[in-house]
């Protein structure tokens, strides 16, 4: 919906795959943080504290629509 920042998403099914296996062309990357600010601080290993990893989510559309508009999963919002 236009203008829409926070819509609830399904509950996601994690199933374990091979990690070696073609990634879906039609499929958005989808980033997921802990908390919608997307900020974190960088830990010994350079990663951020915020992020905690990456879903592939079905989509209808090319994964750049998703992008351009910054589409992630947040685990809470700060309302």
């Amino acid at each position: 919906r236009v203008g829409e920042l926070f819509a609830p998403v399904n509950v996601v099914w994690l199933k374990p795959g091979d990690l070696h296996a073609p990634k879906d062309s039609g499929a958005y990357d989808c980033p997921f943080y802990k908390t919608n600010v997307r900020a974190g601080t960088l830990s010994t290993t350079g990663h951020s504290t915020n992020h905690v990893c990456n879903f592939l989510l079905p989509s209808s559309v090319e994964p750049s629509h998703w992008i351009r508009r910054g589409a992630a999963l947040v685990s809470m919002t700060n309302d």
